[in-house]
């Protein structure tokens, strides 16, 4: 469908899981995904430290032009994130602590956006996350029609309304809504594992060559240990 819509009752994720992802973070939860459904690096967070996750409410709006995150604000609940992409790309600043403001006031978690923000001090301030391609104070208009509720692309990842939206510090990972028990479970069990590794090497009592198995492939691959005079030697 190609004509201008707003989407008013879409299904979201299950919160539970959602908030669970969210403890897990972007690294473990696209790992644990088959290193599927990561962002582009070009979308980064505008502040440090800020980790969560919400179901998408998403907006396909014009470049230069910000009437369509008007039009979202109404169909935001508490635990999503608003997420906003253009139709060509556009670094205007379409998004700001006004908006923070009505979104805050809805309970939403974030903004994730292909195009610019401004207001940075005050998003800031307010504790509003954002993830952005840029900071540009340039103003939009709102005369051009778009939608909400709408599969839109994200820096290379595909987002559908009520998908789970993960960000943290690392960048920004999507899980598709049908999938999201399935990533959880993965992402426990990745998460039990690293921990055990963690003590293994803090202990000093195991290599990660050794743990997992890496000094066949190196010798598999013709990775051969030399000493200095062997090397210096030319390996003969």
């Amino acid at each position: 469908m190609n004509r201008p819509v707003i989407v008013t009752d879409i299904a979201r994720a299950d919160a539970a899981t959602v908030d669970a992802l969210a403890g897990h973070g972007v690294a473990t939860v696209h790992e644990a995904m088959g290193r599927t459904g990561l962002v582009g690096p070009g979308i980064r967070p505008i502040q440090d430290g800020a980790r969560t996750a919400g179901t998408a409410v998403t907006v396909l709006q014009a470049p230069g032009d910000n009437l369509m995150i008007h039009a979202a604000i109404e169909q935001c609940q508490a635990g999503d994130i608003l997420v906003v992409a253009t139709t060509s790309p556009s670094t205007d600043g379409a998004f700001g602590d006004l908006f923070a403001t009505a979104l805050t006031a809805r309970g939403v978690r974030g903004l994730v956006t292909t195009g610019g923000v401004r207001d940075i001090a005050d998003l800031r301030d307010m504790g509003f996350p954002v993830w952005s391609r840029a900071v540009h104070a340039q103003g939009t208009v709102k005369a051009t029609p778009g939608s909400v509720n709408v599969p839109v692309v994200l820096d290379g990842a595909v987002v559908h309304p009520g998908d789970v939206v993960i960000a943290d510090d690392d960048g920004v990972v999507v899980v598709p809504r049908a999938s999201a028990a399935a990533a959880l479970a993965a992402a426990d069990a990745r998460v039990a594992k690293e921990s055990a590794d963690r003590e293994a090497y803090g202990s000093g009592r195991e290599l990660s060559l050794d743990r997992k198995g890496l000094r066949p492939l190196l010798a598999e691959l013709g990775v051969t240990y030399l000493s200095q005079a062997e090397y210096d030697d030319g390996g003969r």
